[in-house]
């Protein structure tokens, strides 16, 4: 893995651990791919993105579904 896809991991995940739990995970999800489309640039969403399509290995159960959403 590159260095800044570690970063991304790193960040998506701090992301999904920190945000507020909603009524169902699914909302949760929901209210971290809001924060990503609202605060990431595209080029960090795509890589993120193309990573999980490829596995998305070390990402954790939210942001595995919050960058579905993306």
């Amino acid at each position: 893995m590159s260095r800044q896809i570690d970063t991304l991991i790193k960040m998506v995940n701090q992301i999904a651990d920190n945000a507020p739990r909603q009524e169902t995970p699914e909302a949760t999800a929901e209210a971290v791919a809001g924060h990503l489309r609202k605060f990431w640039a595209k080029p960090m969403k795509v890589q993120v993105k193309a990573y999980l399509e490829a596995g998305g290995d070390g990402l954790n159960e939210v942001a595995v579904e919050a960058v579905r959403r993306l």
